[in-house]
């Protein structure tokens, strides 16, 4: 079974919404020929800030539009680069990867925490939040990755650990 491409997720989810073509063009701001142009596969890889545009006015994440274009990162056994990557790390380059990851988390919890009390407390434009919105989802995407990347590494590095580990002297 072939995987569906951008334009095809694009078409399905605008019609889920009830949108036509035109309607969703002129909501993101995107000429209606661009859109179908996108939706017929004629554009395969689609501009980033189309897609963040359309993503806005649809059922599909931003994030996960890029990773298919391949301009996005994220661990799946679909990136055989990132797997092929961490896979292969050993000694202090595992247990640093592990702290990166680990340490990326905690900070785009801590910013995402303070983005949403913004959204939540301050009077901001609709522009504003939609930028603070972005990035919140963005860090949420990045979140995601990390922990992947983390159940990747973790039975590594227990694996490292036992094979290092010297036998008791009895």
């Amino acid at each position: 079974m072939q995987e569906k491409k951008v334009g095809e997720l694009i078409a399905e989810a605008r019609e889920k919404e009830g949108l036509s073509q035109r309607q969703l063009a002129k909501v993101a701001n995107i000429s209606n020929a661009q859109l179908s142009k996108i939706e017929s596969g004629e554009i395969e890889v689609p501009n980033p800030k189309m897609l963040r545009k359309i993503t806005k006015y649809i059922d599909l994440n931003y994030n996960d539009l890029m990773y298919m274009i391949g301009l996005g990162v994220q661990v799946s056994p679909l990136n055989k680069y990132l797997l092929d990557h961490y896979s292969h790390l050993k000694g202090q380059e595992l247990e640093d990867a592990w702290t990166i990851a680990k340490a990326s988390i905690q900070n785009n919890e801590i910013i995402i925490k303070n983005l949403q009390h913004r959204i939540d407390s301050e009077e901001l434009e609709e522009k504003e939040k939609d930028v603070l919105f972005e990035t919140i989802e963005d860090l949420k995407y990045q979140n995601n990755t990390n922990t992947e990347i983390i159940k990747l590494l973790e039975p590594k590095i227990v694996k490292e650990k036992l094979k290092n580990a010297s036998p008791k002297d009895n």
